[in-house]
């Protein structure tokens, strides 16, 4: 049986990134570690989804390098990658013929053979994910009959099944109500506590931010501008700045987390 995967940190070293002539990232360092969820905020063309796919290694670096536990992830392949790294896109609706176990089955193609069959120790990840996620009762189903909070959960289980220690994750909450929005960033929490997973995670709801993660980045034209836990980050000063906008914030009356109106 494949073991979960050790904690590790992950830490990012100045990193730039430019699409063609435009600077996009400018010289980013942050590091998250293990049992920890970093929300990166920022108004759009901020940079988040770039430093997400910079960190993945679907986006190139200018200049800079990204780290887990130390290891430079320039050098490694694909395969090896995958090992040390998850990734949870964006809610979309997924159709095709696969059902919810064929697709979480996806996040072991890293340790299967060169003839891409699972092995004893793929099946035990896939039902572990799974029950991890609460979808062993849909295994079976189609993924196009099920809902879009569903949907979500199945590529979370997905990445789960990989056993990587770094999950990122890009705008996971969008097109999604607010009872599943809620319930996925619940279970996201509580699985990095669980298995002190580092989870690097780009939102835009600002109240969603306060409520599930441990700390805050703040990215304004590809610059980060402040980091800290949620009351230090997600004040007035710093928002209206950002997002160019009036804001208030105040305490939340049962959790006394900020909240953004």
């Amino acid at each position: 049986m494949q073991p979960p995967a050790s904690p590790a940190t992950l830490r990012l070293e100045g990193i730039r990134v430019a699409y063609g002539t435009r600077p996009v990232l400018h010289g980013l360092t942050l590091e998250v570690s293990p049992g920890e969820i970093l929300a990166l905020i920022g108004p759009n063309g901020a940079g988040k989804t770039t430093l997400i796919r910079a960190v993945s290694g679907t986006v190139p670096l200018a200049a800079g390098r990204v780290t887990v536990n130390g290891r430079d992830l320039a050098g490694l392949t694909p395969p090896q990658r995958a090992r040390l790294l998850s990734v949870v896109p964006q809610a979309r609706q997924m159709g095709g013929a696969f059902t919810v176990e064929q697709a979480v089955m996806m996040g072991r193609t890293a340790y299967m053979g060169w003839l891409g069959r699972p092995g004893a120790a793929d099946r035990a990840a896939v039902q572990r994910a799974l029950a991890q996620t609460r979808l062993t009762d849909f295994a079976g189903r189609p993924i196009a009959q099920l809902s879009g909070g569903e949907q979500q959960r199945v590529l979370l289980a997905r990445a789960l099944a990989q056993s990587a220690p770094v999950m990122l994750l890009d705008e996971p909450t969008n097109h999604l109500d607010l009872g599943h929005q809620a319930g996925l960033l619940a279970l996201l929490r509580e699985l990095t506590r669980a298995h002190q997973l580092t989870v690097l995670m780009a939102m835009h709801d600002l109240n969603l931010v306060a409520a599930y993660a441990d700390r805050v980045a703040l990215l304004v034209e590809g610059d980060l501008r402040a980091m800290g836990s949620p009351q230090a980050v997600l004040c007035p000063e710093n928002l209206r700045a950002a997002y160019n906008t009036p804001v208030e914030v105040i305490p939340h009356p049962e959790s006394g987390v900020p909240l953004v109106v």
